[in-house]
């Protein structure tokens, strides 16, 4: 208790220092309130621009902060400019950590110096953030590799924060009637796991690793290759990397990169991810993103920091396409048929007073560009609509949603004139045929080929037994019985019956194994 009590001093302190007071105060109608405290604590220095206040003191707070100040980075559209291009910063110019500091962890997690392990070692690191910092290298073989290093004391800076940020959470849902449907307690638990979860750098390049094999040969998007051999859990090595920053849109202009095709393939990429692979980059903010000039890659996006990933069920995968693509339809009744069939609304929830508060949140923005489209009257109409309808937060989804917020702040401002949803609505749609359509079909026949074709030959004695099974118990049977049923329920049981009664059985080995032959489809 008493680390917690001197974790919120010291934030109060740094709060006080830095004058964040007098920024949140600075907008208020009756400015003498701002006077009266600056009077107060007459001793500090604002003459700072309350930009750089805010971005260092986030930097001074820690790594949960300095994220914070990322995801603000990246929304504009709600941020004064001023105070935009500061936490900008933080993307990847946070103070780096001492050099020497950073050798001793390489020393120490890969057994040698950096001068025995590499032909070449930059000691002045080429970008820091909040978890770690990365420094070029040269492999002995001449390769380029970027090594990145953890930064030292995380864990400890990381669970303090947290532990407040739990606390917080149980007073939220002691004093605030809304807290219950907002789960704050569950949506910080799943916040906690993905940040422990960025501490591991061998989960990083595990994941960086999984993300490169879903877009190997895509035109779309670079992820580096993994140099398993000197990665570690505080230090991993990777492909070198070479592009233009994707926030340097001038640069990006003047090397001929098409924005607009930019910004429709960066949607292309986050639906892909999303439905095609239920694995989606999840910290998507411009610090993470180049874009490569190189002839045989113009114009590709190139992702980088792969700490934090999301993943989806298949149930959310499901629930999501469903919703968006009645949402790209407009058809807002099954919107609401939706909340409803998969526990988000009251069971009790009439669907035509949803649907009502459903189109009135969605009709004002289609159509229209990102530009014309304010976010913060849409946040506002979705939070009402929510608390009217009772409509409960999903902690798994919190990663999506983040990243929903990196890829639209994104798009506004590689091309304000963006339609996203005309944009997004092929993508969508074409996932739906590839899944419910006869290529989808096709594809769970090759997935499930080997489960049934040692299932199929044993129909006609497993049935058999089946039909023997009260006058000749027998355990063994049972159980045979029983796996039957519980594989043929978790495909398609009809089809199992249907070849069987039909006497063709040989037919439908065949065909499975067929299917095991079967090229890929175009």
């Amino acid at each position: 208790m008493i680390l917690k009590t001197l974790r919120v001093m010291r934030i109060l302190s740094v709060a006080v220092r830095y004058g964040l007071d007098n920024i949140a105060m600075s907008g208020l109608a009756a400015p003498r309130v701002a006077r009266w405290v600056d009077r107060l604590v007459f001793w500090r220095d604002l003459s700072a621009p309350r930009g750089e206040r805010l971005r260092r003191a986030l930097e001074d707070l820690g790594p949960i902060f300095v994220k914070f100040g990322q995801l603000l980075s990246t929304r504009r559209d709600l941020m004064p400019p001023d105070i935009a291009d500061e936490l900008a910063k933080l993307q990847d110019r946070v103070p780096p950590f001492d050099s020497d500091l950073a050798i001793a962890q390489i020393r120490k997690s890969l057994g040698a110096h950096p001068d025995e392990l590499f032909a070449s070692f930059e000691r002045t690191p080429v970008a820091s953030a909040s978890i770690a910092q990365v420094h070029f290298a040269t492999l002995k073989n001449g390769r380029e590799v970027a090594v990145k290093v953890l930064r030292p004391g995380m864990k400890k800076s990381i669970d303090e924060d947290v532990a407040l940020m739990y606390i917080a959470a149980a007073w939220l849902e002691r004093l605030w009637s809304d807290a219950k449907r907002l789960k704050p307690r569950e949506v910080i638990y799943e916040f906690d796991k993905y940040l422990h979860d960025e501490l591991d750098l061998m989960r990083e390049a595990a994941n960086a690793s999984q993300l490169r094999r879903n877009f190997e040969g895509s035109p779309l998007l670079l992820v580096p290759e993994m140099v398993w051999d000197y990665c570690s859990a505080s230090v991993i090595v990777m492909e070198r990397m070479h592009g233009i920053p994707i926030s340097r849109i001038d640069r990006l202009v003047e090397a001929g990169v098409d924005l607009k095709r930019l910004s429709s393939d960066g949607v292309e990429i986050f639906f892909t991810q999303v439905f095609r692979d239920g694995f989606f980059h999840a910290d998507m903010h411009p610090g993470n993103i180049l874009v490569s000039v190189a002839p045989e890659s113009f114009g590709r996006y190139i992702a980088l920091d792969f700490g934090i990933v999301g993943t989806l069920t298949d149930f959310d995968k499901d629930y999501l396409s469903q919703n968006f693509l009645a949402f790209f339809r407009r058809d807002y009744k099954r919107v609401a048929e939706a909340h409803i069939e998969s526990g988000w609304a009251p069971a009790n929830t009439r669907v035509d007073e949803l649907e009502s508060a459903v189109r009135a949140c969605c009709e004002p923005i289609f159509d229209r560009p990102l530009r014309d489209i304010s976010f913060g009257q849409v946040l506002m109409r979705l939070f009402q609509t929510s608390r009217r309808f009772n409509v409960e937060v999903q902690p798994q989804l919190v990663l999506l949603q983040k990243t929903l917020l990196n890829i639209e702040g994104l798009g506004r401002e590689l091309d304000p004139d963006l339609d996203l949803w005309k944009t997004a609505r092929p993508h969508l749609e074409r996932w739906m045929k590839d899944q419910v359509g006869w290529r989808g079909l096709l594809e769970r026949f090759k997935a499930e080929a080997p489960r049934y074709s040692h299932i199929i030959p044993q129909l006609p004695r497993l049935v058999h037994q089946a039909l023997t099974a009260e006058s000749h118990p027998d355990s063994r049977h049972v159980e045979l019985l029983k796996t039957l049923l519980v594989e043929q329920r978790r495909t398609n049981l009809l089809l199992g019956i249907a070849i069987y009664l039909g006497g063709g059985l040989l037919a439908g080995v065949l065909l499975f194994q067929a299917f095991l032959r079967w090229n890929p489809l175009p």
